[in-house]
């Protein structure tokens, strides 16, 4: 069974990244006038949760931060994440290795029966 990583030892870009996910959803919390209690029973998670997700903790599971986002309804752009339209980097190396030529194949001959088939 693998342990989970310490947070310190995740990319500080990651870090920083949570904590602005886990500062937007209380902001749209805040916005929509949503006590923790409410949000946190319409995510099915407990309080604590909640506010570990506030402030970013990467050790609660994506699930429910998705799940917070969907009480809040802004499930929809996590389907956006990593979406190929926005992976720059990913369609620039899938060009690097289109081919220069396309050519057709031949229609292949039938090949005559044999002896044996007749």
């Amino acid at each position: 069974m693998t342990r989970p990583r310490p947070s310190s030892a995740l990319p500080v870009p990651v870090l920083r990244a949570l904590r602005k996910l886990g500062q937007d959803i209380r902001d749209a919390r805040r916005r929509r006038r949503i006590p923790v209690a409410i949000l946190a029973e319409r995510a099915w998670i407990s309080r604590m949760t909640l506010n570990r997700i506030e402030k970013g903790d990467a050790a609660v599971s994506a699930g429910n931060y998705a799940t917070a986002l969907f009480a809040l309804g802004l499930i929809d752009r996590i389907a956006d994440l990593a979406d190929a339209m926005h992976d720059k980097a990913g369609r620039e190396l899938e060009e690097e290795q289109l081919p220069e030529r396309i050519r057709l194949s031949r229609p292949r001959k039938p090949k005559p029966p044999k002896e044996s088939d007749r």
